[in-house]
């Protein structure tokens, strides 16, 4: 290499290392202080999530018959759900029930963006409780902001620690309820706080204590902006006719500091006074001002933050509002749109099918399984017989006594317990045999129907229907 290529070379050199100082593919997380400030999305918000965290806290405790209302009792296989228990027979039910809570999340994404993500998503929920303890333990934003920059002294300890210790306790109390949907909570929690509990009772309650801790108190707008997939695919249900929070940049720009009382129009200015309050009280820490931006989970409290301002200013409200992109032009909003329209009737099609399969839905399952290693025999009388293993699964929440037989185009004998005890839950299989005369038979084989019926409560019946083999006919 001579001496007139080196300089060259160092020159690229040092270029490439200016480019990788420049691409910094993992960007650092920067801490948001959000600003807590009254409005009516901030109150619509509380009042959309406590009654769900009611329920989340209270549910479990519920009795009903003798046992919890809500309990996945997974080592028994089965699911109570108030006064329905599901089986693994009813795995298409929840199969059905997921798909219909996609529908659902796509049809009102499509008519009003993401509420569901700033008023009952559990990770906005928990999150704003969170956020409320730390603005209890450590004060408001700049209060909070300035006791970050602090040395570490006692006051900064306390309050800090003060508030990981809530943050610890709401964890706890979330786990534990979530595990109690899974061991009645009834039981779990004097076993927990006298430390009999079983090890993966304690395992799975300090898990979600974790959980809650990290995912409301650390990573919090991580969650929605980098691990929540809807964040992701939400724009391809949005349309120029869905409700999302939008700036009016028309008639906010230019946006500039100014004077209450003074002729901001005659200065050239817009209704924005680049307060930053709209940023500050953002959970995502975003900027509404630079437009739609998939990182708005749609809460609302930007509008809250500018209308109060707007309101001191003696300026119109709305310069932060709920709208469509085609509001903004001056144009027409489609709220009955196709896709929309589309969108709803598969959901009411699917939530009354659920609803009907739900309501007509019987407790009890017979599988009849026929023995394929005879084809058939033939008994003292000449007849010929069939043998079969007959199973009665009692789905309901209480035991039964079933009554048996068997019916067809043929005179068929039905051998075996005509009237059959099954507990709750129990899953009955015997042997039973039906018998024929082979001589009444127009073909080889023909269609057997086993009647169950329950002597108590004869609207729980089942019906299954199997194959009699015969002799082959004589020609």
């Amino acid at each position: 290499m001579t001496e007139q290529d080196r300089p060259e070379m160092d020159s690229r050199d040092e270029s490439h290392e200016e480019v990788i100082k420049v691409l910094d593919l993992y960007q650092t997380r920067e801490k948001i202080q959000t600003r807590q400030l009254p409005g009516f999305f901030r109150s619509l918000q509380r009042w959309t999530w406590m009654p769900m965290i009611a329920a989340y806290f209270l549910v479990p405790w519920i009795n009903m018959d003798g046992r919890q209302a809500v309990w996945f009792d997974l080592p028994a296989r089965k699911f109570h759900i108030f006064w329905i228990t599901f089986w693994p027979q009813d795995f298409m039910l929840l199969a059905w029930a997921l798909i219909i809570s996609a529908f659902a999340l796509f049809t009102v994404t499509v008519l009003v963006g993401r509420v569901w993500c700033g008023f009952s998503c559990p990770q906005t929920v928990w999150t704003m409780i969170f956020m409320y303890i730390e603005d209890c333990c450590e004060g408001d934003r700049n209060q909070r902001i300035k006791l970050d920059k602090s040395p570490w002294d006692g006051n900064k300890i306390l309050r800090r620690g003060g508030k990981f210790l809530l943050w610890g306790l709401v964890g706890f109390v979330t786990g534990l309820t979530f595990v109690g949907y899974y061991n009645p909570i009834r039981d779990l929690v004097p076993e927990m706080f006298s430390f009999t509990a079983h090890p993966a009772a304690v395992f799975w309650t300090l898990f979600f204590t974790v959980m809650t801790f990290m995912n409301a108190g650390f990573l919090r707008e991580q969650v929605c902006k980098y691990m929540c997939p809807y964040a992701r695919f939400q724009s391809v249900m949005f349309d120029r006719d869905t409700l999302i929070v939008s700036y009016d940049a028309e008639r906010g720009e230019p946006r500039g500091a100014r004077k209450k009382g003074v002729d901001h129009r005659a200065d050239g200015k817009g209704d924005c006074v680049d307060c930053s309050l709209c940023v500050q009280v953002c959970p995502t820490g975003i900027d509404i001002r630079n437009g739609l931006q998939y990182e708005c989970i749609d809460c609302g409290l930007c509008i809250d933050a500018c209308n109060t301002v707007m309101d001191k200013m003696g300026y119109d409200p709305g310069l932060i509002r709920f709208t469509t992109e085609h509001a903004m032009e001056h144009g027409e909003t489609h709220i009955l749109r196709p896709r929309f329209i589309g969108y709803a009737l598969v959901l009411t099609i699917m939530i009354s099918a659920f609803g009907y399969t739900i309501l007509t839905r019987m407790p009890l399952g017979v599988d009849v399984i026929r023995d394929r290693n005879v084809l058939y025999r033939e008994n003292t009388q000449g007849l010929a017989e069939n043998i079969y293993t007959l199973k009665i699964n009692n789905m309901d929440t209480q035991g039964h006594r079933y009554s048996i037989r068997v019916e067809g185009e043929y005179p068929f004998n039905y051998l075996g317990a005509t009237e059959v005890s099954v507990a709750e839950g129990e899953v009955l299989s015997m042997p039973v045999r039906v018998e024929l005369d082979p001589g009444v038979m127009k073909n080889p084989n023909a269609d057997v129907t086993f009647i169950v019926e329950s002597v108590d409560n004869p609207a729980i019946h089942a019906i299954e229907e199997n194959r009699f083999i015969g002799p082959r006919l004589r020609r």
